[in-house]
């Protein structure tokens, strides 16, 4: 069921919720460390202005809640003022085709039909060499032979130089305020989310860790339980690399 609200309209919409409320730009801004000049342009309908996906939801959740405004059904308006792929990417309120369950399925069809192809030649083969076997007269057993007793050999030693694994590096998030991130754990993505205030996230990584979030400064890091030099500003959107090689730039001195 929709809402009926235009593209036109949502912009005012919120600005005229947030102006009965009596609340400022930078109050909201101060209060989820979202620029100002982001909540300006969500006011707007200059949605080029916003981030992508979960994260510029993210931003219009924390604007209808400052306001007063139902957070679920504000993003659903939005979802449906602008129903463009960089808005609706990832909404659990929007129904997309399973692509990789489809192309999961292809393949397993021609993989099963390429083992069909290979399965008959060699079962003509099994066949042929059974019959010829049975055909054939029977040969004496040879003689035993002695089998030589084994001998347990010493493991060699590890060659000099050679690399000893080291520990995992173990890294904790903490969320200040509301900020939406994306994690690659050792090459491995997981799905974007929006971590709220006091969430713990906790991770261990053998080779690195690839960091981005909407509010830099709404995020603290840990590596080894040493805390991070300020990852960024308010309202800063960034990407961090951290692993063995850049860990020492990123920690704080003590």
């Amino acid at each position: 069921m929709t809402s009926g609200v235009s593209s036109a309209d949502f912009g005012p919409r919120l600005k005229r919720a947030r102006e009965a409320r009596g609340t400022t730009l930078r109050e909201i801004a101060a209060r989820t460390k979202i620029a100002a000049s982001a909540l300006e342009a969500l006011e707007r309908n200059d949605i080029s202005r916003l981030p992508g996906g979960i994260f510029g939801r993210a931003f219009v959740r924390a604007y209808a809640v400052e306001v007063g405004l139902d957070p679920e059904q504000t993003i659903r308006e939005f979802l449906e003022a602008f129903p463009h792929d960089t808005v609706t990417v990832g909404s659990p309120y929007v129904a997309s085709e399973d692509h990789a369950a489809v192309e999961g399925s292809r393949r397993s069809a021609q993989t099963a039909l390429k083992l069909a192809v290979i399965s008959v030649p060699v079962v003509v083969a099994i066949i042929y060499f059974t019959m010829a076997r049975a055909s054939a007269p029977a040969q004496p057993p040879p003689a035993p032979v002695a089998e030589p007793v084994p001998v347990a050999m010493p493991a060699p030693p590890p060659p000099q130089g050679a690399a000893v694994s080291e520990a995992p590096l173990s890294i904790e998030l903490v969320a200040t305020a509301p900020v939406g991130v994306t994690i690659i754990a050792d090459g491995v993505a997981e799905a974007a989310r929006t971590m709220v205030v006091g969430e713990r996230r906790a991770l261990a990584v053998e080779r690195g860790l690839t960091l981005s979030m909407t509010n830099a400064a709404a995020l603290q890091v840990t590596i080894n339980g040493q805390p991070t030099v300020p990852l960024g500003g308010a309202g800063e959107m960034r990407t961090v690399q951290i692993d063995r090689d850049s860990m020492a730039s990123l920690l704080a001195p003590r």
